[in-house]
């Protein structure tokens, strides 16, 4: 066995070698990146609500009855593109005594609102009053991120190219030769939906009372990794 892995491990190395004689010798490894800030565009909401009883079916019922009231309202604003609605988490679970067994049952229900009207998103949180805010958070939509990109990608492979051209130089060079390039870019993720500042709550929230938010900016950004190869052209 050992004298198998010896030989395996000798032809790898030669291969290894080999290939690395065929690499132009005047090869340059470079990157170079781009980014931009930009709005985020997207508001999401999430509204939840909880109940508790001796009994199951009674607070299921609760719990429904309270998120069918607020989804009612939600479902007046909700528009293709601009603004969605849909249910969150929906769950019911026994609540135990300090002795063991159970004495009682504890439910929650949850609403999710998403959306780039976030005027229209903001003012329906002072008509929602069967459920509270949970959390809020904002996010970049496909459509800006996408704009965003196309910018960047620009900027970050004309920085790569002059980059290249005055290494090039540098190194006694006349110029270079594009190689293997890979462009990447970075997904910015949903800004973490947080508790808000201040809390609604249900039972005293009016028609005008919209939830106050600020959107903050999402970083765009786009590296250039490859590789050229000097010419004395």
């Amino acid at each position: 066995m050992k004298k198998v892995f010896c030989f395996g491990l000798m032809a790898l190395t030669s291969a290894a070698f080999a290939a690395a004689d065929t690499l132009p010798r005047d090869r340059l490894n470079l990157s170079a990146s781009a980014s931009v800030e930009v709005t985020r565009d997207v508001l999401g909401i999430a509204f939840s609500t909880t109940k508790e009883g001796s009994d199951a079916a009674v607070v299921q019922a609760q719990l429904r009855q309270a998120l069918d009231t607020a989804l009612a309202e939600a479902r007046k604003i909700a528009k293709p593109g601009q603004v969605e609605v849909q249910t969150g988490n929906f769950s019911l679970y026994p609540r135990h005594s300090p002795k063991g067994g159970i004495n009682g049952w504890i439910g929650s229900a949850e609403l999710l609102v998403e959306g780039k009207d976030t005027a229209a998103i903001a003012q329906l949180t002072g008509r929602i009053t069967s459920m509270s805010i949970a959390r809020v958070g904002y996010s970049l939509s496909k459509e800006q991120r996408e704009k965003a990109e196309a910018d960047v990608v620009v900027q970050a492979i004309a920085l790569y190219k002059a980059r290249a051209a005055d290494y090039a130089k540098q190194f006694g060079f006349n110029g270079y030769s594009i190689g293997e390039v890979t462009v990447n870019s970075s997904e910015p993720g949903h800004m973490p939906m947080a508790a808000p500042t201040m809390r609604f709550k249900a039972m005293s929230a009016s028609a005008d009372e919209s939830l106050p938010v600020e959107a903050g900016k999402a970083t765009v950004s786009v590296i250039v990794n490859g590789s050229v190869v000097m010419t004395a052209r």
